[in-house]
């Protein structure tokens, strides 16, 4: 009995996660970190502040 429960539990977690594999990827956007939205702000800025130059004090 313990032996097919565990051969059981085992099958069960395998097919779980190849189910997980399937599974369609969630539509939440890729996590960006704080010194790369810093940058990435920068960069930004740097490209429309040779454009208006009242952005320098």
């Amino acid at each position: 009995m313990n032996r097919q429960k565990k051969l059981k539990q085992l099958l069960k977690a395998h097919q779980k996660k190849a189910n997980a594999k399937l599974a369609p990827k969630s539509n939440k956007p890729k996590y960006i970190s704080k010194a790369d939205r810093l940058k990435l702000e920068t960069e930004a800025n740097a490209t429309t502040g040779s454009d208006s130059p009242d952005l320098k004090p």
